[in-house]
Parts: structure tokens; sequence; C-alpha cells
């Protein structure tokens, strides 16, 4: 498992559920196959860019190359540090997901990270197209 820098959302508010939470903090998703290669995106009305796809498609080709070179296993996710933003790609049994979070994610135990990659891992993209703020691209 790769990790980096990454915080706990601030608490959410009392109306909040913690799944509201984590929601507010994503301001774009992805969503790629196995090889790497983009299938869907969902953007936010405050962050329209999808730039920030193209670093995890470079991200997702450079670990491909590095665990069949090193003959590594065990992917489970990685963060990607930008000017203002994170972006966290998790692999799920069927795709790499990648999320682009409004602040920094900071885990301050790695229980912490495995329990977001775990909340990644069973998140349904039914739950974006259904959801107010987020539009496919």
């Amino acid at each position: 498992m790769t990790t980096a820098k990454a915080s706990v959302p601030a608490q959410p508010a009392p109306s909040l559920s913690a799944q509201d939470a984590m929601l507010e903090n994503i301001v774009g998703v992805a969503i790629f196959d196995f090889s790497g290669l983009p299938r869907e995106y969902f953007i936010t009305a405050d962050n329209e860019s999808t730039s920030w796809v193209q670093l995890v498609f470079q991200a997702l080709g450079l670990k491909s190359l590095l665990m069949s070179s090193l003959k590594l296993e065990g992917f489970s996710h990685i963060c990607i540090e930008l000017d203002q933003q994170t972006a966290i790609v998790v692999r799920t049994k069927e795709e790499y997901v990648a999320l682009l979070t409004r602040q920094p994610l900071i885990f301050a135990t790695v229980q912490e990270s495995d329990r977001f990659s775990h909340w990644v891992r069973q998140f349904e993209r039914r739950l974006l197209r259904e959801h107010s703020r987020f539009i496919p691209a």
C-alpha cells in the first residue's frame, strides 16, 4: 500500500452523514479501466477542470511499469498531491477510481487510510449520477 500525506476532513456538521461529508470534499471523480485508460469523469460546478485526469493517467502508467519491472504486487491506492488539491486513486475489483479532493486528506493511522480505501471500493457510480453536485463530463 502506498500512502501519502492525507487529512481526515473536518468533522462533519451534525446534519451531514459521514458519506455526505466525504462527498462535499470531492470535486472530481474519474473511473479508469485496468489498462489505465479513463472511461468516465464527473466534475462539479466549482471545479470543472479535468486536467488532473492526465496526471492520474500518467501515474497509473508509471505504476504498471514499476510493478512489472520490480515484480511488485498489492497495489491498493496512491495519492497525488497537486497545488491545492489531492488526487487519490484506489484499485477496486473492476477498475481504478480516482477522486479529486478539495483539500488534502491526512490520515492519522494506517487504519484510517485503509477505512477510506474500503469506502472508495464500496463507492457506487450510481451515487454520482444521482447526486446533484456531480456532472458527467
